[in-house]
């Protein structure tokens, strides 16, 4: 990996980690919500959902890193498993999903040590 692209890795890892931490407090809070309401919220988090999984589209295309789409795979289950209610599962699914996030900013700042840019 080239100082360039191992910038280009950690941003979007660190910004991968961040969304999907997000999108997790909100599954989260999904789950805590009645009839109308976990029905109404459903669609909002889902829809938070897709958005993640947009950008995670966007890290993969630039970055060409598998541990994007390894993500990409375990933010699609959590999807799966939010329209199943099974909001338990989609949580630990998006933990998942954080963790090959993390990988690639972990991967990333240990180049830009190397290059000293850190």
């Amino acid at each position: 990996m080239d100082k360039k692209g191992a910038v280009s890795a950690y941003q979007y890892g660190e910004r991968a980690k961040s969304e999907l931490i997000i999108a997790s407090q909100l599954i989260t809070v999904l789950s805590g919500l009645k009839d109308a309401e976990r029905t109404g919220g459903r669609k909002i988090v889902l829809q938070c959902l897709e958005s993640v999984r947009i950008e995670l589209q966007f890290a993969l295309r630039a970055t060409n890193n598998s541990e994007f789409q390894k993500s990409i795979d375990n933010l699609n289950h959590a999807i799966s498993l939010v329209e199943s209610s099974d909001f338990d599962q989609s949580v630990k699914s998006i933990g998942s999903a954080i963790t090959h996030a993390t990988t690639v900013a972990m991967l990333a700042w240990q180049e830009l040590e190397k290059h000293e840019f850190v």
